[in-house]
């Protein structure tokens, strides 16, 4: 009723912007893709040209409503709006980070609104998932007295960071709000409320809170309010971990479960903080990210930290880097996480270059647990298990849960489900009599590391080893198990089952775990975690990605109250803090800092701070090597790190930043070949790629980064680009930096000038970098579509700050 009593408007025809071919291709792919019928509805996300609506419309609101209906009438033969709520087709309108809405539709009607007048673009939504203290002592943040860089910031007083999550929990000591000052009075947010979170949740610490769900609503149905709650509430536990690390309060003691015992503290412990939940249950929608956005920008944050990824595509396709370009715009530093997609190549997620794209490492903290069999060997292992121990100096039998039933020695632990369930241990799938009084192994992968532990435990195990699989590496994760558990890399766990499999009944495989709690001063740290996602740049290889490391593995952050540590329903155990591990937990390290940047030069642009965090990251670990990768031990590289790990006592004063004005990264759309109408659905401004292709290559954005791929064969002998480059003194006056670089191997490169001069802070300066790659090694030949990366560097030093950027150049071999 409500719909139709809505008033209605004519169709008024204006100068068209047409959706570029790609877009459109984009739709109807996406349609076709999932075998759905014309019919169907799903989620789009428009693009308009706000300057575009007709005057008829008394708001943008009433014109984005009759385009859709319009277009389901079009696309659909007059139906289509039979599945719209109550209160009509729209699920969210934007305004400030982008100008457009979202709303239910079928494909055949986003054809039809692709071709509406004002329309630049039509984006089908995608689901985006989770990309899950000593941090602040390893960074060089906790010393008596204060840091410079907590000192001259603050703290990261009065600056705003927006976390993008799962909602906060709001009576964590983390977020009290004593000995802040008033809240800042350019602050516009609200403090919204619902189940569990009255308006006066807020306070002058957490200043605002939202949430955003029609977009999850309009997708999966109305939710389900006994398992989560309509409000900024935080029932997953995420979004208040995520948060405490990047501005949370001091708070002493702090641990988990006895593990980590110590002082927790943010990044930007002064910092003031929004919460904006967007993941749910089923995940966390682009419409409701861009809402989020939107909201933020109008809001006045100052950071956007968003540990959430999800799938790949072109930037005029990615609500996240679309919504996240209109918050650089606004001057609004923007972090996210790159991923857990590692250790595998092409795996890093949120790569637009005005984003920063944060990978993990580890920190100079262990917390071991590890394997003691019978026959002598000890196996490697972590875990933070907090419960009663296995009796000390018992043995208890092994039995691998992908044994065959009925099998040699060790037995098998499976029921009647096949094997492959049971050695992953999933839910039903092991012989209770095959495993009661025992430790099970259970292989990595499918179900949830927590949730094997509580199928072990319900199903009679006194205890758990969780085996990494080849693939996993030897990267390992401390988890709270419900049981006494732990979890080895992969060759321990092929080991572990070689000893199984090789027992008798006369003489079964035995072993234990002894758990030796908090370890500090670990050598070599940090290491790159194995789970964090890796490039190149599957959008842009030009530019690196991920930009940077900082800590995500075995973290300690804030823990509502309401969640077991597990994070699975049947965990009843209650703690402050817990240790997660993710590139969710190390992008809020960056967005702190940015923040604590951002309050020490408040006139520096997002490009700038994230220069300086690049350019001062280092490569070298705490035993003078090059940091080295978790999961195989081997010496990591450029795509496994990016510029290096974050030292934020250096990022204060960096000498020299490359700052990125808007235009520039509009040249840098021109030179990946978009279309002008894909240019404007990211940048809401016609673009002329003119001047820019005639210029140069997309390469040569000014990025404190230098990739570039060169593709081997022909008769050249050796492949050739250059990168220009424009440097900002920002290091206090008068000064002269010189160029070393290390070049990468079997290849040449020349700067020009190799000196800069400043005469003044704030003076920019401009250099070019030649590079000249061979092919291939003298007398070698690369094999059909493999690829060789070298990497080296740029260093510029005025005697007092040096100044690093990171040289790639990957040679791929014809596929022919």
């Amino acid at each position: 009723m409500a719909l139709l009593m809505r008033p209605r408007y004519c169709h008024v025809l204006l100068p068209l912007l047409v959706l570029s071919a790609l877009a459109a291709a984009g739709v109807a792919a996406d349609a076709g893709g999932r075998g759905e019928g014309a019919g169907v509805e799903r989620t789009y996300i428009v693009r308009v040209d706000a300057d575009a609506k007709p005057s008829v419309y008394p708001t943008h609101a009433h014109w984005y409503e009759a385009a859709v209906l319009s277009a389901a009438s079009a696309g659909d033969g007059g139906g289509g709006a039979g599945g719209w709520p109550e209160g009509g087709p729209l699920i969210h309108t934007y305004a400030a980070a982008f100008h457009g809405f979202s709303a239910r539709m079928t494909p055949a009607a986003a054809a039809a609104l692709s071709s509406s007048p004002g329309v630049a673009a039509v984006l089908p939504e995608r689901v985006r998932r989770l990309a899950t203290t000593r941090s602040p002592r390893f960074l060089g943040l906790l010393s008596s007295p204060p840091s410079a860089l907590l000192a001259d910031s603050d703290f990261g007083a009065d600056l705003v960071v927006a976390v993008v999550d799962t909602g906060i929990s709001p009576a964590h000591r983390s977020f009290h709000d004593r000995g802040l000052g008033p809240v800042p009075a350019r602050w516009r947010g609200v403090c919204a409320s619902g189940p569990g979170f009255p308006s006066s949740s807020c306070n002058r610490k957490l200043v605002g809170a939202r949430f955003f769900s029609k977009g999850y609503e309009a997708t999966s149905g109305r939710m389900n309010e006994t398992a989560e709650v309509r409000s900024p509430l935080d029932t997953d536990g995420h979004g208040t971990h995520t948060a405490s690390i990047a501005a949370g309060r001091y708070v002493f003691p702090a641990s988990t479960l006895g593990y980590a015992r110590g002082v927790a503290a943010g990044m930007a412990p002064k910092a003031r903080l929004a919460a904006y939940k967007v993941c749910w249950v089923g995940g966390c929608f682009d419409s409701d990210i861009l809402a989020a956005f939107d909201a933020a920008v109008a809001d006045g944050v100052d950071v956007v930290s968003l540990s959430v990824g999800g799938v790949v595509v072109p930037y005029y396709l990615d609500a996240i880097a679309i919504g996240a370009f209109g918050a650089t715009e606004a001057g609004i530093v923007v972090s996210a996480s790159a991923g857990n997609g590692g250790p595998g190549g092409l795996t890093v997620t949120n790569v637009a270059p005005w984003m920063a794209t944060v990978g993990a490492g580890s920190m100079d903290r262990a917390f071991p647990a590890n394997v003691r069999l019978g026959d002598g060997q000890v196996l490697d292992g972590v875990s933070v298990y907090g419960g009663p121990a296995l009796e000390p100096g018992k043995m208890y039998e092994l039995v691998y849960a992908g044994a065959s039933t009925g099998g040699g020695g060790g037995g098998g632990a499976s029921s009647a489900a096949d094997g492959y369930s049971a050695s992953m241990c999933l839910d039903g799938s092991l012989d209770p009599a095959a495993v009661r009084g025992k430790i099970v192994v259970c292989d990595r992968g499918v179900n949830s590391r927590a949730a094997k532990g509580d199928v072990a435990r319900r199903t009679g195990a006194v205890g758990m080893v969780l085996a990494n699989g080849a693939f996993d590496g030897e990267g390992l994760v401390a988890d709270c198990h419900v049981l006494p558990a732990t979890a080895v890399g992969a060759a321990a766990g092929q080991r572990l089952r070689k000893y199984i499999a090789s027992s008798t009944k006369q003489r079964p495989a035995t072993g234990t775990i002894v758990f030796e709690g908090t370890h500090l001063g670990v050598h070599p740290a940090p290491v790159v975690a194995a789970f964090s996602a890796r490039g190149p740049n599957p959008q842009s290889p030009e530019i690196l990605k991920p930009d940077l490391i900082a800590p995500g593995l075995n973290i300690l952050a804030a823990w509502p109250s309401g969640v077991g540590p597990a994070g699975i329903p049947s965990d009843t155990r209650r703690t402050e803090f817990n240790i997660l591990s993710g590139t969710s937990m190390a992008c809020p390290h960056v967005s702190g800092l940015a923040a604590l940047l951002k309050a020490a030069h408040p006139t520096w642009s997002p490009a700038a701070i994230k220069s300086a965090l690049m350019t001062t990251a280092y490569v070298r670990d705490n035993s003078n090597g090059t940091m080295v990768d978790e999961s195989t031990g081997a010496v990591a590289g450029a795509f496994d790190f990016g510029a290096g790990h974050v030292d934020p006592m250096r990022a204060m004063d960096p000498g020299l930043v490359y700052d990125i004005a808007s235009g520039d990264y509009v040249n840098f759309l021109c030179n990946l070949n978009y279309t002008e109408q894909n240019i404007r659905a990211i940048t809401r401004r016609q673009a002329d790629c003119r001047g820019a292709r005639r210029a140069g290559h997309a390469g040569n954005l000014n990025y404190p980064s230098l990739s570039a791929t060169f593709v081997a064969g022909g008769r050249a002998a050796a492949t050739r680009t250059h990168f220009i480059r424009t440097a900002t003194n920002v290091g206090g006056g008068r000064a002269v930096y010189r160029a070393s670089v290390s070049a990468p191997e079997g290849c040449n490169v020349t700067v020009q000038p190799r000196q800069l001069a400043f005469r003044r802070d704030g003076q920019r300066l401009s250099f070019t970098v030649r590079v000249e790659a061979a092919a291939a090694a003298p007398g070698k030949r690369m094999e059909p579509g493999s690829s060789v990366v070298r990497s080296g560097a740029l260093t510029w030093s005025d005697g007092r700050h040096v100044v690093r950027s990171p040289i790639v150049v990957t040679v791929q071999a014809p596929l022919q």
